[in-house]
């Protein structure tokens, strides 16, 4: 089969950590071939197909680079979305307008004939921080608002709170409010922008220094290991971006219970691989762009989670 990876350079992969490599490493095993693409070279005009100038693309283990291109810029080859066997979009946030659009031209690829994964529209109705307000019984106390006055009403309310933006990624923006409400005004003030901003703020929970679990969900059924993002030192953010500690551990009967919960209902619209982010017992974000953890589980368990996900892929395109 032909899989086109629509992602970010490939020049920039940290092979060691990178789920999108691990993901083409476990197709080319088993003969596929693989393309890849940026979004920005996605492409449609009036009486074709949506189309992306791709590189074909070789790994190779034992040279200086990962991988070698039989195309190089600016002489990618246009394939048709239409025509591959599988689109796999992987490119990383922020979801901004660009992403947006491209979920747009991606979806119009569908309507032409192409399997995408995850789906376009799901990706748009499943915006990572918003998503859990579908769960309450998962979540804990939460406020989603661009009111100051709410903002402060909910710290009045829990004392230790966290807010964070709704773009926000990698644990970029996230602030701790603690009882004294040292800062609060101010913090507020550069999340809401004066309330022309929506801002997430959430009781604050002790939990994560045991680490924020990411539960990765493959067609609906979760992977049987979570990879805990440990906080280092005086942070309070567990995220890999900003120095957390990545630790594989079994799921507790609460994380396997919400994840066979919540995945059969997001499998259902078409999101192969769903990242749930859990502290304690509470889920506190669906991710859903580019899910990542793969290669860290797979190294400290054992349970090979691209062959996982690659299965789960097969097994779509032949339904």
């Amino acid at each position: 089969m032909k899989l086109l990876f629509v992602a970010d350079a490939l020049e920039g992969f940290n092979t060691a950590k990178d789920t999108t490599f691990s993901m083409m490493r476990e197709a080319a095993s088993r003969g596929h071939e693989l393309l890849a693409c940026h979004p920005r070279d996605l492409m449609w005009r009036r009486g074709g197909r949506v189309t992306a100038y791709v590189r074909e693309i070789t790994l190779t283990p034992d040279g200086p680079a990962w991988f070698s291109a039989r195309q190089q810029p600016p002489d990618e080859i246009p394939v048709a979305l239409a025509d591959v066997d599988a689109v796999v979009m992987r490119k990383d946030p922020p979801f901004d307008s660009e992403y947006f659009y491209t979920t747009h031209l991606l979806g119009h690829a569908e309507r032409e004939g192409a399997r995408v994964f995850n789906r376009p529209a799901a990706l748009r109705d499943h915006p990572e921080k918003l998503a859990i307000l579908e769960f309450p019984q998962f979540i804990g106390p939460t406020l989603v608002t661009r009111d100051a006055s709410d903002i402060r009403r909910f710290h009045s309310e829990h004392q230790d709170i966290i807010l964070k933006p709704l773009d926000g990624m990698g644990g970029m923006g996230i602030f701790r409010v603690g009882p004294d409400g040292l800062n609060l005004g101010s913090i507020i003030e550069t999340l809401n922008r004066r309330g022309e901003q929506t801002v997430m703020v959430q009781r604050y929970l002790s939990e994560i220094t045991l680490g924020d679990k990411r539960i990765l969900l493959i067609d609906g059924q979760p992977v049987p290991f979570a990879l805990a993002r440990i906080p280092q030192g005086s942070e309070i953010r567990g995220n890999m971006a900003v120095g957390g500690k990545g630790v594989a551990q079994p799921l507790s009967p609460r994380d396997r219970e919400t994840a066979e919960a919540i995945g059969p209902v997001l499998a259902a619209r078409g999101l192969l691989l769903v990242g749930l982010d859990v502290i304690g017992d509470c889920v506190t974000e669906i991710n859903v762009t580019s899910p990542t953890g793969f290669q860290e589980i797979t190294k400290q368990t054992g349970f090979d989670v691209a062959k996982a996900f690659i299965d789960a892929l097969e097994a779509r395109l032949a339904d």
